[in-house]
């Protein structure tokens, strides 16, 4: 841990708070930040974006450019996908966060994102994190599946040392052994990052599980560990979903999570942005 300096607690002894728009990552609020996977149309996408809102989202999130491991799989609208970005945006007044995969198209996903999301398979690709720190916008690191908490820090030490600090981890599950879930969700990560770094936590479950069933319980679980926010994947329809509908949430599904994730949360001591629905 010698090696972390800037993302270190003892550099920083208190939580960073990051200002998205109105919306404060890392103080006392826990964000559900839900939507697609990917931007699959127009239309289906600014219905997904109406619902997550009506059940609580503070933020929407949503791919126009997917890294996926087969190269005949659906790899996202690109362009065409981030003027349904946009446009959401404006209809729903919800913050975006989508991915950036290549450090020449910073600097247009960053015109209509408002967190820069940094996915697992590019957590240690150095000039997509340095060009990605330069635009300005926060970033959103995910882990990388065979990636220790050191590493994942020292990834994040890159971003900051180009001088932004709005750096917001996530968990997204690592792999091991196990093979009924998709990877296995490491929620110890969130108490050990609290304890050594300043940094913002969220996690996502959806990936960390790859079953949707398992989604719920596992977002209780998180924000009970201290977790700052949840990244949910919501489906109008997951049976038809592009990518991966097996681990989305009707958008029914999700106004009861987040109903329940409130329940947590003031448990803890903590509140849940956004509107609330009768019964949340």
């Amino acid at each position: 841990m010698d090696q972390i300096k800037l993302v270190s607690r003892q550099f920083k002894e208190n939580n960073t708070i990051i200002k998205v728009g109105e919306q404060v990552i890392g103080g006392s609020d826990v964000h559900l930040i839900a939507g697609p996977c990917a931007v699959e149309s127009r239309t289906r996408f600014l219905e997904c974006a109406m619902a997550v809102k009506e059940a609580g989202a503070t933020f929407l999130r949503g791919g126009a450019y997917k890294p996926r491991t087969s190269p005949y799989s659906f790899q996202g609208l690109a362009e065409k996908g981030l003027e349904y970005i946009a446009e959401a945006r404006e209809a729903t007044g919800l913050m975006i966060v989508t991915e950036v995969m290549d450090p020449r198209l910073v600097p247009l996903v960053a015109s209509c994102a408002d967190i820069l999301q940094i996915g697992a398979r590019n957590m240690q690709n150095i000039p997509l994190l340095k060009e990605a720190a330069a635009s300005g916008k926060p970033i959103l690191l995910k882990r990388a599946p065979g990636a220790t908490i050191e590493e994942w820090m020292m990834a994040a030490e890159y971003i900051l040392l180009e001088g932004n600090r709005q750096v917001i981890f996530c968990e997204r599950g690592i792999r091991t052994f196990e093979t009924l879930t998709r990877n296995t969700l490491d929620l110890s990560a969130v108490p050990v990052l609290k304890h050594y770094s300043h940094l913002p936590v969220i996690v996502d479950p959806c990936h960390g599980t790859g079953k949707w069933w398992m989604v719920p319980s596992m977002s209780r679980a998180a924000v009970a560990a201290g977790a700052d926010g949840l990244l949910i994947e919501v489906h109008p329809s997951p049976d038809d979903a592009l990518v991966d509908g097996q681990q989305s949430l009707t958008p029914e599904r999700f106004q009861v999570l987040a109903q329940e994730v409130r329940k947590i949360a003031r448990a803890v001591g903590r509140s849940v942005p956004g509107k609330v629905v009768v019964g949340g």
